[in-house]
């Protein structure tokens, strides 16, 4: 390869290079905020889920926890709204893919409704045929409590309407820096605690009724719940890609290595067959 061309290369990457070095630094500053907001809700998300499941108890029966036997599903895959964070964005849509084929397979009868959280899971489902009914996007830059809600009391209704058996959420679960895991998470119907010590109604004092104070707080969790997963998903976004411009930043320092080495390499052969034309000229 020649000297000049080599030199062209090193300034390439180079330049790829300062452009992943600093994703990787905005992709963490977004982590550090991602996990800050989603630490913030666990507090209340606990105390919600304690008191709800305190109240329920294993033997509630409401139209939100009705367990009938599932011929219509809607799933919600969680993607990203751009792309260099890995395979992030590639095992949800395989992964729902592979469950609508799975669902298909398993009763001919099935109805598998879709909906999308992030602009890469819309296209890529749509481009492989799906029929996406609804869509959200913007989430990973300004999660959006309202439009997350409206989305879950839209699940809830159909689910009380019998428009779908079971609602189920595709996303990444963020457990380290280096680790995000892919989860299937059921959000309809209620599961209901299952714990044999489980608190149960008669331990607290209800006022106007338990059956009354249920109906304010089951609505409530259920949008916690999907607005909790939104949040989950977000922050393995950012590590994914942190991870990814960390790794991209890595090949392009071992590249500029290697080419820095060629280079070298080159120039000290010319320099060495031009001292050996000198020589011979001189000798002559």
């Amino acid at each position: 390869m020649p000297l000049k061309e080599i030199k062209h290369r090193i300034n390439s990457v180079s330049s790829i290079l300062k452009t992943t070095a600093a994703m990787k630094m905005v992709s963490s500053a977004k982590l550090h905020k991602a996990q800050n907001t989603a630490n913030g809700m666990l507090p209340y998300a606990d105390a919600l889920r304690r008191v709800t499941d305190a109240l329920l108890g294993t033997d509630y029966a409401g139209p939100l926890s009705d367990s009938r036997p599932v011929r219509r599903t809607t799933l919600v895959a969680f993607a990203s709204d751009s792309s260099l964070c890995g395979v992030f964005n590639a095992n949800v849509i395989r992964e729902t893919l592979h469950t609508i084929d799975r669902l298909c397979a398993a009763s001919p009868e099935a109805e598998v409704s879709l909906y999308t959280i992030g602009r890469k899971a819309y296209e890529a489902l749509a481009k492989s045929g799906c029929t996406v009914r609804g869509h959200l996007e913007g989430m990973a830059m300004h999660p959006d409590y309202d439009a997350v809600a409206a989305l879950a009391d839209d699940f809830m209704q159909q689910f009380i309407a019998r428009q779908t058996d079971r609602v189920e959420l595709i996303y990444h679960h963020f457990k380290s820096t280096g680790t995000q895991l892919l989860v299937h998470d059921p959000l309809l119907p209620l599961a209901l605690p299952t714990h044999a010590d489980a608190s149960t109604p008669t331990d607290y004092l209800v006022e106007p009724s338990r059956q009354e104070l249920l109906e304010a707080l089951i609505p409530k969790t259920i949008r916690l719940k999907l607005y909790a997963a939104v949040l989950d998903s977000n922050t393995s976004e950012h590590a994914a890609r942190m991870l990814a411009m960390q790794t991209a930043s890595e090949n392009a320092d071992q590249l500029i290595n290697s080419l820095t080495v060629a280079y070298n390499k080159q120039r000290q052969q010319a320099i060495t067959t031009e001292l050996l034309d000198i020589a011979s000229g001189t000798n002559n």
